[in-house]
């Protein structure tokens, strides 16, 4: 196995669409110098609408609703941190098309680019000298409602003051009850997320995997779980009050006593631009301060 696998390419490189931060904005100027070095690349540039009344651009932008952008577009610009890329991925990931991210955050683990590194890439994009990486999703099943999730969903009380007993199946037996603060059902690029920081294991991202996490359980022989992906999970509470499930910690659904919650992975993967050089146990050493 290859640690990267850099042969699949854009089919084409002429639109971009770009999603900015919500709440942000003071990105209005660093739009406006995205927008100037995607056109010297002969790259024409959409602006999702919701961006453009943030930043009250009229006039000088092109603006499309998001899933127009998506159908337009060859590929996304996701610009913020990483939890804006997530967002960008979930809404998206039903076009199959490939998103970018550019890190203007504190973390940037999955955002591959600065700002500043722009122009740069932008030669190298058009010279095919990038990769796409295809990062498995998961997907949530309740009552009538369907959630895509990039990172995790999470199992969890709904007061703070109490705790959760979680009842586990797989393919519709029963495997074990967890009785604590909750379950973290990951994917293996969420794992260096929540899952991590619970005390789960780190998992190559291109692997096909789903890990189950304990959070804090109420005993000493509860342990994470990795599990292939041709399992269907199913998650379901006997408390009165029932729970909550958070997705990529961005939604949360309640849903009450016995109500099963169905995992499994979801049929689309996401699809990441990052430059060719990138090396994902360097990432890894950088972010995580591993050996420090």
């Amino acid at each position: 196995m290859t640690i990267t696998d850099s042969k699949e390419k854009l089919l084409k490189i002429n639109v971009a669409g770009i999603i900015l931060k919500p709440t942000s904005p003071e990105l209005k100027e660093v739009f406006y110098k995205l927008k100037e070095d995607f056109e010297v690349n002969n790259i024409k540039v959409y602006l999702e609408s919701h961006s453009a009344e943030m930043i009250e651009c009229k006039n000088k932008c092109d603006i499309l609703d998001f899933n127009e952008l998506c159908k337009k577009s060859d590929f996304l610009v996701a610009v913020g941190g990483d939890g804006t890329l997530i967002s960008v991925t979930r809404r998206s990931v039903k076009y199959n098309i490939p998103v970018l991210g550019i890190n203007l955050g504190r973390l940037g683990f999955l955002t591959d680019f600065t700002y500043d590194e722009i122009p740069d890439f932008l030669k190298k994009l058009k010279k095919g000298e990038y990769r796409i990486d295809n990062r498995m999703m998961i997907e949530a099943t309740a009552n009538i409602h369907n959630f895509v999730a990039f990172n995790d969903i999470v199992i969890t009380r709904k007061s703070v003051s109490s705790m959760v007993k979680v009842d586990a199946k797989i393919e519709g037996k029963i495997f074990n009850s967890y009785y604590g603060d909750g379950v973290i059902v990951s994917t293996p690029t969420g794992s260096t997320a929540y899952n991590v920081s619970s005390g789960g294991p780190v998992i190559y991202p291109l692997t096909k995997a789903v890990i189950i996490t304990p959070i804090s359980p109420h005993s000493l022989t509860q342990r994470p779980l990795v599990l292939p992906v041709d399992f269907e999970l199913e998650f379901s509470t006997p408390d009165t009050t029932g729970a909550i499930a958070i997705i990529d910690g961005q939604d949360i659904y309640e849903f009450g006593q016995h109500e099963p919650l169905k995992i499994k992975i979801a049929n689309k993967q996401a699809r990441l631009i990052h430059r060719i050089e990138r090396n994902y146990f360097e990432v890894l050493s950088k972010k995580l301060n591993w050996g420090n």
